[in-house]
């Protein structure tokens, strides 16, 4: 990406991604117009110049107590102030005095948002695989894991709201220690049952993967997301807290698609595995694209491995045709829609349409 280009790239994320959170909207205008913010996203990568790894940045800061004037803006350190003539200043100091600290998470870090309300789509997803291969043990490697927080996807309380208003209770019970997942079912497709799978394997890869112990490491996935969205932040903790006394393994690597094919042959004998990408392809250049496809067909044709991905529909559907958009509810935005897709044994189908945090759900 061209420099020149990152004030366009600031604006037009406030713009779509943005509906829901002012302050972003706000920050990424004003961003678009301070040389000192054009130049710290300047630091990042080329394949990490996204805007919401600089919000991500700004908001750590915030959540660390070290940026007192822009705090006054974030919801989520019990800030009250709307965005107004002052943010242009508050984003200033930031700048001005944490700019070691940014600058490190620019050229270092990585958005991880480890969604845990992608677990209402991965739910019926995992179900798609058992009943496409007749598996009821899955091994499941999420690629690109961060905390590894969605290796816990059967531990999620969720609750899925169909159009004539009822809720449908899915996975564990909500008992206060699980984390909670509410999310629409929309379109005509019966919703999915009991789950007639478990999980016996939970695998995660990541070049930088988040310790749930780690406070800094936590503090990172709190920044990066949206600063009004409590239910969120409470989720990730809860979800942080239950994966602690879940068996997993993270593991850290600079190649994780070199990293897969170790993986499956280290698997117990009779389980079936399973690969899960989240808005990972989304940061991947076009040579590492390429290998991940091919490393994955060669080992779903040898070894059964399945793919769920869920990305844009120009990423997720390779072979696949995508399906018509859904129809949305008015008060859902339709930007950032996310496609997910399964591939097992060089077949690939469409699954579903979601909002990219699971607020919503179009199966098809």
């Amino acid at each position: 990406m061209y420099l020149d280009d990152l004030p366009h790239l600031l604006r037009r994320f406030g713009r779509e991604d943005c509906a829901l959170e002012p302050l972003y909207a706000a920050l990424c205008d004003v961003a678009a117009d301070d040389a000192r913010a054009l130049a710290l996203l300047a630091e990042a990568p080329p394949e990490q110049r996204k805007a919401n790894l600089l919000l991500a940045a700004l908001h750590e800061r915030v959540l660390a107590g070290v940026a007192p004037a822009l705090a006054a803006y974030y919801p989520s350190v019990g800030g009250r102030r709307a965005p107004d003539a002052d943010l242009p200043a508050a984003l200033t100091a930031c700048l001005r005095q944490q700019w070691p600290a940014l600058v490190q998470h620019l050229r270092h870090g990585a958005t991880q948002t480890n969604e845990v309300g992608r677990a209402a789509v991965l739910w019926p997803a995992l179900g798609s695989v058992a009943a496409a291969t007749g598996a009821r043990e899955l091994a499941l490697l999420d690629f690109g894991c961060s905390a590894g927080l969605n290796l816990g996807v059967d531990q999620v309380a969720l609750r899925y709201r169909t159009a004539d208003g009822a809720a449908h209770d899915r996975g564990v019970s909500r008992d206060g220690e699980h984390a909670e997942v509410d999310a629409r079912w929309l379109g005509p497709a019966p919703l999915p049952g009991p789950a007639v799978w478990r999980l016996t394997v939970r695998d995660g890869i990541d070049p930088a993967p988040i310790d749930v112990n780690d406070r800094a490491g936590l503090r990172w996935l709190q920044a990066c997301l949206w600063p009004h969205d409590a239910a969120r932040r409470e989720r990730l903790a809860r979800a942080a807290r239950r994966l602690q006394a879940l068996p997993h393994r993270l593991q850290r690597s600079d190649d994780c698609i070199a990293a897969i094919e170790p993986w499956l042959s280290g698997l117990p004998a009779g389980v079936q595995p399973v690969l899960v990408t989240s808005w990972v392809l989304y940061y991947l250049g076009d040579a590492d694209l390429a290998r991940l496809h091919a490393t994955v067909d060669r080992l779903s044709q040898r070894h059964g491995l399945a793919w769920i991905c869920g990305d844009l529909a120009r990423l997720s559907a390779r072979q696949a045709a995508v399906p018509p958009e859904p129809v949305l509810p008015a008060d859902e935005a339709a930007s950032s829609l996310t496609l997910w897709t399964l591939r097992l044994r060089g077949e690939e189908r469409a699954l579903a349409w979601s909002h990219p945090h699971g607020r919503w759900v179009h199966w098809l």
